[in-house]
């Protein structure tokens, strides 16, 4: 039973052990940097040797434990050698979260290659399968009490846009995933929940001009694009104990870009904001 009187705290996570891909940059590195500051062991991995080395030890530079695992999350083989290694360094696996992915987007999906189609489909759905595969298996052996998984999917897998056919795809895929999963191991206390951020300031925008940013602010109701800190604080408490009966779910951390559309509204009483 949950006592209603215990103050909210993350002490739950301390001591976890968590592996999140693409902890190079964006939203990755945001969750590795807040997972690594509440006492979670944070493996992070990467492509880039120098980009997730350096986060890794930045971790550890504040006070926190992690280390790297260079790591091509679009191919399965490395993503098992990965929690491998990981339960070799550390006898356990407690929770993993799946961020690696690319984006693709801004033509009529007759425009896209077959090559493109395999690029997004490797990293956004194989490359996910198989962290999930090879991660509850993982939490399984390691009998965890709160064990997670979690999946960076995208609004794009709540609302398709145009111009984003295959990139929708992957992520509408990621959300079925989710949700599957969760019933598959809800009876085994792991939880299977999808973060789908909105509109948010990383480099999966990639040299977007400011004119198209401006955009995507415009765009969003609240006004402006998501920070990656904003998605990491999600994330945490999804792996703390305070959310062990929320699994099977897509949450949005989107600004209310996924909630409707928008339409002109006056108000009666604009002296309110005065």
């Amino acid at each position: 039973m949950i006592e209603n009187k215990r103050k909210a705290s993350f002490d739950t996570v301390d001591g976890k052990v968590a592996i999140v891909t693409g902890a190079s940059r964006g939203i990755g590195r945001a969750i590795a940097f807040i997972y690594g500051a509440n006492g979670i062991k944070v493996v992070c991995a990467a492509r880039s040797k120098e980009q997730g080395l350096a986060v890794a030890d930045e971790i550890c530079a504040e006070g926190g434990e992690a280390i790297f695992i260079q790591t091509d999350c679009s191919s399965a083989v490395q993503i098992k050698k990965l929690i491998d290694e990981t339960v070799e360094h550390y006898g356990r696996l407690d929770g993993i979260v799946n961020n690696a992915g690319i984006g693709q987007g801004g033509t009529p999906l007759h425009e896209y290659g077959i090559e493109e189609y395999e690029q997004i489909f490797g990293l956004n759905s194989e490359g996910v399968f198989a962290g999930m595969k090879y991660g509850a298996e993982a939490i399984l052996r390691s009998h965890s009490k709160g064990g997670f998984l979690i999946n960076v999917a995208s609004i794009a897998g709540i609302m398709p846009q145009r111009g984003q056919s295959l990139y929708t795809a992957t992520k509408f895929g990621v959300v079925g995933m989710t949700k599957a999963a969760a019933l598959d191991y809800a009876p085994h206390n792991i939880t299977v929940n999808a973060i789908c951020p909105g509109y948010t300031k990383t480099s999966i925008f990639g040299d977007a001009p400011e004119q198209a940013m401006a955009f995507f602010s415009q765009d969003c109701p609240a006004g402006r694009m998501g920070e990656p800190q904003e998605c990491a604080y999600l994330a945490l408490f999804l792996a703390s104990g305070m959310a062990r009966y929320i699994t099977g779910a897509a949450i949005p951390v989107d600004g209310a870009l996924s909630a409707g559309s928008k339409n002109v509204i006056q108000w009666k009483h604009p002296e309110i904001l005065e």
